[in-house]
């Protein structure tokens, strides 16, 4: 299976501790690609064309990024603006993601137990992300369990280390 890992962060190799180490990772695989978004467009304008041959090379797509006050990095909601086209991805005549399977992998500043009902967030991670669930419903890819970084703000180098290969596992499946 070939996987496109599309990799959301406006400072991965500044601020990000987590998203760097799983992306680097997931680099190290022999069937997946990952693309730095914001390194491929800092002025936000996007490779439509570009971004569609990409995804048409793959057989699962992720999404990875930081989660931003309960959504994304504004970039991957401009790429799915853009890249989402009526006619390729959905429609009548959009068939792009048919087949293929669409994954989230997201990291959290808080720990897991915010992310509860009777948490500080009042909704599970699970419900957080419903919106993604529904774009790969209308896009009519196959949903995957989404893959969570919980606490990055104060993770230990053993539990990144955990992750790092929790994440090369997730993407070999």
């Amino acid at each position: 299976m070939k996987t496109l890992v599309l990799v959301f962060h406006p400072s991965l190799n500044g601020q990000s501790n987590v998203n760097k180490a799983l992306a680097n990772a997931a680099g190290e695989l022999e069937n997946v690609t990952v693309r730095d978004e914001y390194a491929l467009y800092p002025d936000g304008r996007i490779d439509v064309k570009a971004e569609q041959a990409a995804v048409d090379a793959a057989d699962r797509v992720v999404f990875q990024f930081p989660l931003y006050w309960f959504s994304s990095p504004a970039l991957l909601k401009q790429w799915e603006d853009d890249v989402l086209e009526h006619g390729w991805a959905y429609g009548s005549d959009g068939h792009a993601f048919e087949g293929k399977e669409f994954a989230v992998a997201v990291s959290t500043g808080s720990p897991e137990s915010k992310y509860q009902p009777e948490g500080d967030n009042k909704f599970t991670i699970d419900q957080v992300l419903v919106p993604f669930q529904g774009t790969a419903n209308h896009i009519n890819a196959t949903w995957v369990k989404p893959f969570v970084t919980f606490g990055s703000f104060g993770i230990s180098d053993e539990a990144l280390a955990e992750q790092v290969r929790a994440y090369k596992a997730f993407l070999a499946e």
